[in-house]
């Protein structure tokens, strides 16, 4: 499963990091951004930054999904 985040729509509340810390964390611009394998995807962001992740973190992703307040989160299989 692979993850990304729509950073034009993302309001910073960190629910994402908190839930799944692992997958996702927060930069110095407020917004939040996947990690893969340690590796922060900010450069460039969005889709292009499209992540996997360990399917041991799935349940964590999707609920980081649903609880998002600016439904920026989209996994992809």
């Amino acid at each position: 499963m692979k993850v990304w985040i729509d950073q034009d729509l993302c309001t910073g509340d960190g629910l994402c990091e908190e839930i799944a810390p692992d997958v996702f964390t927060l930069l110095d611009d407020g917004l939040a951004y996947v990690v893969e394998a340690g590796n922060v995807m900010s450069d460039p962001g969005g889709a292009e930054a499209l992540a996997s992740f360990p399917d041991s973190q799935l349940d964590a992703v999707i609920e980081s999904a649903e609880e998002c307040p600016g439904e920026c989160i989209y996994i992809e299989a």
